[in-house]
């Protein structure tokens, strides 16, 4: 490993991860799964199942 790919793992390790980038990558990477499973699964699918599952964790806590 290079000291310059060591020092970009370090770096990302300590920067913050925001609940936005958080939810994005989830969507994403739920979407890709679903589609690769069923081809009529699209993006507003996913939107919708994830704002319910955290409607109802909102709920359980």
């Amino acid at each position: 490993m290079t000291s310059e790919l060591a020092r970009l793992i370090e770096a990302a390790k300590n920067r913050p991860f925001p609940e936005e980038e958080r939810q994005a990558q989830r969507r994403s990477f739920a979407y890709g799964n679903a589609k690769i499973e069923n081809d009529r699964v699209t993006w507003e699918m996913i939107v919708e199942a994830d704002e319910q599952i955290m409607a109802q964790g909102a709920t359980a806590k």
